[in-house]
């Protein structure tokens, strides 16, 4: 009977703990993305007569999206985003960094501080900079970089605009990446290397037999937190390109700011915001499920 009286005192005071971070969750999360599920059936606006009084209009902004050729092309580019910098660029990177810190070369810590530079700048000063490199014509540090070994300089946000910004973000994110996948290979005993270097086994054989499939849950996950993540991205890319030229870097998450800021159609722009929400929800029932974990 003590034990029962104990553990529900335990129990309360442990809620007691957490009130502050549900109130918090409550207030800047959930409260938010109901109240957005709500704007996305009205015509709320920030001008005009539907600032003043606006109307419940059903699922009329959800029609129109799907007959929104502009949209298409945000949802298009985003796709394109994800895959080039966070399923391929960041990952590919992030886990030959991994691999790489687990051996002992020389200047390891300078090397792992160099890879965690980049998280240390806010999104927009990181544009900014990039802007320097990439803007400008011949003046831009790129060009002048490449103009050394004979290649005709550019400017390379405007003419390979998608493939710039997935650069940027690929340098941004390299850090995140090696961090949870070291992880993972830190999980793996050593043991079983050990093992199948005895067995005659090659690199190649145990990172293939070995390493990829051992590391499988932590990859999973990785991909989860990347791809939300890189959906959601805003500052970097609008400070880069502002999603131009001609909607070549528009992205969802620019489209929604656009929508809701530019063309001040706040009930529009939440239904698009939405969508991305379901498609991040999608994506995380998705990764669960490969994991076969019951939720």
């Amino acid at each position: 009977m003590a034990r029962n009286v104990h553990e529900r005192r335990t129990e309360r005071q442990l809620l007691l703990i957490l009130l502050p971070s549900l109130a918090l969750l409550l207030a800047f999360v959930i409260y938010p993305a109901l109240y957005s599920v709500y704007l996305s059936f009205t015509n709320e606006a920030l001008t005009g007569a539907a600032a003043l009084r606006p109307r419940f209009v059903g699922i009329r902004n959800y029609a129109r999206l799907l007959n929104d050729a502009t949209f298409w092309n945000a949802l298009l580019v985003t796709f394109l985003f994800v895959v080039g910098s966070a399923v391929i660029g960041q990952f590919a990177l992030g886990l030959v960094t991994a691999m790489a810190l687990r051996r002992r070369i020389h200047f390891r810590r300078l090397f792992s501080s160099i890879i965690l530079l980049p998280n240390a700048a806010p999104e927009v000063v990181a544009g900014f900079m990039w802007i320097s490199m990439l803007a400008g014509g011949e003046q831009a540090t790129l060009s002048r970089i490449v103009s050394f070994f004979g290649v005709t300089p550019a400017d390379w946000l405007q003419v390979f605009p998608l493939s710039m910004i997935i650069v940027v973000n690929t340098w941004r994110g390299i850090a995140t990446a090696m961090i949870l996948l070291t992880a993972g290979l830190s999980t793996i005993p050593n043991e079983i290397y050990e093992a199948a270097r005895m067995d005659g086994a090659t690199p190649s054989q145990m990172f293939r037999r070995i390493t990829l499939p051992l590391m499988m849950p932590t990859i999973l996950l990785y991909m989860l937190i990347s791809a939300v993540s890189t959906i959601a991205v805003f500052g970097l890319v609008y400070a880069l390109t502002r999603g131009g030229p001609g909607g070549a870097t528009e992205l969802v998450s620019i489209y929604i700011y656009n929508q809701s800021f530019t063309a001040f159609q706040l009930g529009y722009g939440a239904a698009v915001a939405v969508v991305a929400l379901l498609i991040s929800l999608i994506l995380g029932v998705g990764y669960v499920r490969a994991m076969k974990v019951e939720v």
